[in-house]
């Protein structure tokens, strides 16, 4: 059934056409965006961001993986890679933490009932972390996240890629991740961008899940895609960062009109229609910042 769940997943996205938001310089944020907005429209129209789908194999070369954030998709992050075998530390802030996940394989706070893959090992270390990490997963959430690498980034070896995972809009400085990973880490590393919709329980849970990997750099989100990618966590590559991140913050504003609905018993009809227009703002939105729908 996961099998038939992903076909059917696969075969919408290619048989429809479906694309994604053209990209927009990411060293901007809301606020100074609408001045590129114009060309980026253009040039938007003269090319097709198609997104495609990634296949498991193995990994060609030795990697290893280290996760920033030992929250719940952290910690469902860093379960999809060590299921394929791959060398996978988990950042965390306590030794205490670490020592406890090192010895029971599970998260003392998060998701207890969850068993972590052996391959998983955790320390609050920086630099027994970072210093070898072939790529770095951070999913530390937004509003949390500058303060956060101020005090990793002396840690992190330069050139190494940097997948996010994180989803939302500083409120400090109205940006989205790339803005404040370049601000922080410098723009001469590559940075990838994954978003759902999808949930850190049932990824672990190994329920079919589907996700986008954006990138600049498309060899990167192939490359990040084929180290994820497996049975039950399928995962589409594109060129929209923009695109990609709008949708994964805007999407939880909606998740919660939506909520307010359903606990007001407002019935189907208005959340139909909620959802309906909801995603109409959100391509509106991205429109307007640059994107193509």
């Amino acid at each position: 059934m996961r099998g038939v769940i992903l076909l059917l997943v696969t075969l919408m996205a290619t048989s429809h056409n479906v694309s994604a938001f053209s990209f927009v310089p990411s060293h901007t944020s809301i606020r100074d965006r609408s001045s590129v907005q114009s060309s980026n429209r253009s040039a938007s129209r003269k090319s097709h961001n198609i997104l495609s789908m990634k296949v498991s194999s193995p990994p060609p070369y030795p990697v290893r993986v280290t996760v920033m954030g030992g929250g719940n998709f952290g910690i469902a992050l860093a379960s999809v890679v060590a299921k394929k075998g791959i060398p996978t530390t988990l950042l965390v802030r306590s030794e205490e933490v670490a020592e406890q996940i090192n010895e029971k394989h599970r998260h003392p706070k998060y998701m207890k009932d969850i068993a972590l893959p052996r391959t998983v090992r955790a320390t609050a270390n920086k630099k027994t972390a970072l210093s070898d990490a072939t790529y770095i997963i951070h999913a530390v959430p937004v509003q949390y996240t500058r303060d956060y690498l101020n005090t990793v980034k002396d840690a992190i070896p330069p050139n190494v890629p940097i997948l996010s995972a994180s989803k939302g809009i500083e409120t400090s400085s109205l940006g989205f991740m790339a803005d404040i990973l370049k601000e922080c880490l410098g723009e001469d590393r590559s940075y990838a961008f994954l978003s759902g919709p999808s949930f850190a329980r049932e990824i672990c849970e190994g329920v079919a899940t589907a996700v986008v990997i954006a990138s600049e750099d498309l060899m990167l989100a192939d490359d990040l895609a084929e180290l994820m990618a497996g049975e039950d966590f399928a995962v589409f590559t594109s060129r929209d960062v923009i695109g990609v991140e709008v949708g994964g913050a805007v999407k939880n504003v909606i998740a919660i009109a939506a909520g307010m609905c359903e606990g007001l018993g407002l019935g189907t009809n208005a959340m139909s229609g909620l959802v309906t227009r909801g995603c109409g703002e959100m391509r509106r939105l991205g429109i307007y910042l640059g994107a193509r729908p």
